[in-house]
């Protein structure tokens, strides 16, 4: 689509945690479903570090109990990241566990959009007659 522009706003009506990686997927998602043409969706997915355990998808009571949180946001089939957002230091062999934990739900994330897009193409083809 040379020489456009395509805006997106989203408006958070209520959040408990994760709204950056809610955001991020909402996004995503409505493009691929008005058809827009990308290489592939972008998935996003927050992990932390809170009591010596790894968390995926921080909720709000999570989050703001003060451990490091890193929200991720890929491309998943090409396997490239597109966001890195840390708030704290961890150490490195623990940032490599929580960064892997959250391209891992990135990835899920992923599947799931994929399957709701079919799904719903399916029921498209459906009601035109295809």
């Amino acid at each position: 689509m040379p020489r456009s522009q395509i805006d997106i706003f989203v408006q958070v009506l209520q959040a408990d945690g994760g709204t950056r990686s809610a955001c991020i997927n909402a996004a995503s998602l409505a493009l691929a479903d008005a058809g827009i043409p990308m290489c592939d969706l972008v998935t996003s997915c927050s992990a932390g570090y809170l009591n010596n355990t790894s968390l995926l998808d921080l909720n709000y009571l999570e989050d703001s109990a003060g451990g490091p949180d890193v929200t991720v946001g890929i491309l998943p089939t090409l396997d490239k990241v597109t966001l890195l957002q840390m708030d704290a230091k961890l150490p490195m062999d623990i940032f490599e566990d929580i960064m892997q934990l959250a391209i891992e739900g990135c990835k899920a994330v992923a599947n799931y959009i994929r399957e709701v897009l079919q799904e719903n193409t399916k029921q498209l083809e459906v009601c035109r007659g295809v």
